[in-house]
């Protein structure tokens, strides 16, 4: 098996890293960075602070904070219009994915043009544009360490994964003390988005040695912490191995791809502007139960890492262990159902068949162990309404 490794080419990590961003912009050679960021990073004086730890190092960085939550054609498209008004030589994407999608997306139609649509997958995306930066300030995308980014079409509501190494940022500065004042169901639900990301890495039809190695210590390191994160926000050993978690389980996934929970994930965000975390972990268990009989051994060994079944335990016992686990999972953690969530049901069964054929499209679920066919799809959405 040939196996083509992607990474960003420096990554500092730790308690206190966002200090060093200076010197790994001096590490890279850019001096004019953009920083890419939001509305509610910006009133809550992380912008600043990032402003005032590069002016200190006597960098000017120019800002933008235009970018909204699952990031738009339209939102892709007023960034680039900013970046091409001034002379920036780097992008600084802060904050979760969105703004670190937003920034990647926005490197590459600066230097390529055309329209976001034009670089979906399965397009690989090779020529990169203005270096990128990546600061996560949750713990939950990976953004920081893949190679995709998912933008949604304004006129479509498509949600579109673009990927290639072109999106791989060239640097990423991964602070845990960063996450230390976001709330539970924002950590509950990057939390199980991360765990998705180790868990499909895992299983994927795409899965290789390396990956395995990412994805095996990321579902260890996240199921220990998850409840305990939770349970106390300021645990700061807890918020590290969370980041750390989220981070391991970026690298695993974009050296396998994900598969169906992410394919059938994307259309509720574009159609119900649902959190991607929050997304992925309504769907979790079920398609999980869904999964399972296509790789036994391998959901075994996820249940066995995870501490949730003993080393000795037999592989349908295993299996059903992680089933009944990651429901127990969604209901401490209180993950609602879309109906839970407030989804009128006549709009969420009218969107079923558009949905599946978009989750179809994307091309993750034939990463799945077990590809389901569109009317599979469409149960699936139907079994996890209520």
């Amino acid at each position: 098996m040939v196996v083509n490794v992607v990474y960003p080419r420096i990554v500092s990590i730790g308690g206190g890293a966002i200090n060093e961003l200076a010197a790994v912009l001096a590490q890279i050679g850019v001096r004019r960075p953009l920083v890419v960021s939001d509305d509610f990073l910006l009133k809550q004086g992380l912008v600043g602070r990032v402003e005032a730890i590069l002016r200190e190092a006597g960098v000017t960085a120019g800002v933008f904070t235009d970018t909204v939550p699952d990031p738009t054609t339209v939102s892709i498209d007023v960034g680039v219009a900013h970046l091409k008004a001034c002379d920036y030589d780097s992008l600084i994407g802060l904050g979760g994915g969105s703004p670190q999608d937003s920034a990647k997306m926005m490197a590459i139609l600066h230097a390529h043009g055309g329209r976001v649509r034009d670089y979906k997958a399965p397009l690989s995306v090779t020529n990169g544009g203005l270096p990128i930066i990546a600061v996560p300030t949750t713990a939950g995308t990976g953004s920081e360490v893949t190679r995709f980014a998912i933008i949604t079409d304004s006129e479509t509501d498509e949600k579109m994964l673009c990927a290639g190494p072109a999106f791989v940022p060239v640097a990423a500065v991964v602070d845990y003390e960063l996450t230390l004042t976001k709330p539970l169901r924002l950590t509950a639900d990057t939390g199980i988005d991360s765990l998705t990301h180790a868990i499909e890495a895992y299983v994927s039809r795409r899965a290789n040695p390396l990956s395995d190695t990412f994805a095996l210590s990321a579902m260890k390191t996240i199921m220990a912490n998850i409840r305990r994160v939770c349970a106390d926000p300021g645990d700061r050993e807890a918020r590290e191995q969370m980041m750390l978690g989220s981070m391991l389980a970026g690298h695993a996934f974009t050296n396998a791809s994900v598969a169906l929970v992410h394919g059938m994930s994307r259309p509720i965000g574009a159609f119900f502007h649902v959190s991607h975390g929050l997304s992925n972990a309504m769907l979790l268990p079920r398609i999980t139960e869904f999964s399972a009989p296509g790789a036994m051994e391998r959901y075994a060994v996820c249940a066995r890492t995870m501490g949730v079944a003993q080393a000795d335990s037999s592989v349908d016992d295993a299996v059903e262990t992680l089933l009944r686990e990651l429901r127990q999972l969604n209901a401490d953690l209180r993950v609602p159902s879309p109906q839970a969530y407030g989804i009128s049901r006549d709009t969420w069964f009218n969107s079923i068949d558009t949905m599946a054929r978009q989750a179809l499209e994307s091309g993750s679920p034939s990463n799945n162990p077990r590809i389901p066919t569109h009317q599979e799809i469409r149960d699936l959405y139907t079994a996890v309404w209520a």
